[in-house]
């Protein structure tokens, strides 16, 4: 099998799972067998294959440490009431005039916190949907802003596993990339802020549900010790604390709270950190259940299969001549351009932020190392691209997931303004962050 007919059947399998609404590990498996098979027929040993797919795995396993993590925060956070004392307070301080402005401030806070855009999604997001519909809001722009608040932390938290999965491929430091992202997100964001704004006024909430806030106030023990996890996680990377112990000291805290203030047992909690949590509250069973050890799985098989075909593609060589030609490309257009074409390219052949990173850096980094350019610059090119590209196209997990989850279609994807803003902004003002670097030279040094 040819490198074509691989990349083809890969393609078609994707597509029929998208079609048919199968897991997509069924695509990225048959994509494992097609470009092994490729890689045979290209004259590599069987036992060459398996020593580059063990290879590039371990890569991943920095990332994975940090989901699994990641799911044991998810549902300790729910168990602790820290995700209910900021949904509670924050609809306390909805005015009228100001609902979506908060929904995307508030679903920003969470995501920087949790460091997951479907974890944000699927808890705050899911009760400003449920309040937008009940107060006469435009779902769309309610959906907007919370697909770009859950995504400002899915880009730029210490606990995202993007975050994590952009440090760990371009070989930079998490927190020194965490500052640039901060930095050079900065204008979109603002710009973010200010549309919601506009977009509050235009739509102000007719009235808040009651029974959602009563239900949270009867759940919930709501006092300040339920925020410890939340600042935990918030205020140790600003320390210099390394991410994992971060996570570790927000989960020992958030086992406590549980355990302690909302009177959960030992065991009950410690279930519902490897299982998920589900509360007793009817009204909130479909808001507050998830997280978990176990709904991270999916994700982890996701980033393994996804890191087997990038080892496969380095050892063999498979996209020399993809990467010659994006290297002409970036000669014309400069480096960011080609880092924004080849992202839609393979968040639109892939459908997942994973493969599109992992992809994205294989391509580039050699193009980026020949013109000179920084590894921190290859990390931000990819932040404020593949990060946030991947939440724009309807058929990719990272866009399809977060609108079934509220509950609207496609055309909530013009309202998720930071998606859009954070590459615009960027290219503009790129040049303020790292020394502007003429496509001639970048030509000349491919």
């Amino acid at each position: 099998m040819d490198v074509l007919a691989a990349f083809s059947l890969f393609l078609a399998a994707m597509v029929l799972c998208l079609a048919t609404e199968s897991s997509m590990l069924i695509a990225l498996a048959a994509g494992l067998v097609f470009f092994s098979a490729a890689a045979l027929h290209r004259g590599f040993s069987l036992r060459s294959v398996a020593g580059m797919i063990a290879k590039s795995t371990r890569k991943s396993f920095i990332v994975l440490r940090v989901l699994l993590l990641i799911g044991l925060i998810t549902a300790l956070w729910r168990a602790s009431g820290t995700i209910a004392f900021f949904v509670y307070y924050g609809i306390r301080l909805i005015t009228p005039p100001l609902f979506v402005f908060i929904a995307f401030v508030l679903s920003a806070i969470l995501s920087y916190a949790l460091g997951t855009s479907f974890g944000v999604a699927g808890t705050a997001g899911v009760i400003f949907m449920a309040l937008a519909r009940s107060g006469g809001v435009s779902e769309v722009i309610t959906a907007g802003a919370v697909i770009s608040g859950a995504y400002f932390g899915d880009r730029c938290a210490p606990s995202s596993s993007c975050a994590n999965l952009i440090a760990a491929i371009t070989e930079t430091r998490l927190y020194s990339n965490v500052r640039l992202m901060l930095k050079t997100g900065a204008l979109a964001t603002l710009l973010t802020l200010a549309g919601f704004f506009v977009f509050s006024l235009q739509n102000p909430i007719s009235a808040v549900d009651p029974s959602i806030v009563t239900a949270l106030l009867q759940s919930f023990d709501l006092s300040l010790w339920a925020v410890v996890p939340a600042l935990f996680m918030l205020l140790l990377p600003l320390l210099g604390v390394g991410v994992r112990w971060a996570l570790g000291a927000s989960i020992v805290s958030a086992f406590g709270v549980a355990v302690f203030l909302q009177g959960m047992p030992a065991l009950d909690a410690l279930r519902t950190a490897l299982l998920g949590y589900t509360p007793e509250s009817a009204a909130l069973s479909s808001v507050l259940s998830g997280g978990g050890v176990l709904s991270m799985l999916n994700v982890i098989c996701i980033v393994l299969l996804s890191s087997t075909f990038s080892g496969i593609f380095e050892g063999t060589g498979m996209l020399d001549g993809i990467q010659h030609k994006i290297s002409a490309a970036a000669g014309k257009t400069g480096l960011f351009p080609a880092m924004l074409l080849t992202s839609i390219g393979t968040c639109g052949a892939f459908c997942n932020q994973t493969i599109a990173a992992m992809l994205s850096a294989q391509l580039l980094t050699r193009v980026y190392d020949d013109a000179g350019a920084s590894r921190s610059e290859l990390a931000m090119d990819m932040a404020n691209s593949v990060v946030t590209i991947a939440g724009l196209i309807p058929w990719s997990i990272a866009c399809a997931v977060p609108l079934q989850m509220l509950g609207t279609g496609i055309q909530a994807i013009p309202c998720c303004l930071l998606l859009w803003l954070t590459p615009l902004c960027y290219a503009l003002l790129r040049h303020r962050f790292f020394p502007r670097r003429s496509a001639q030279a970048v030509h000349q040094s491919s």
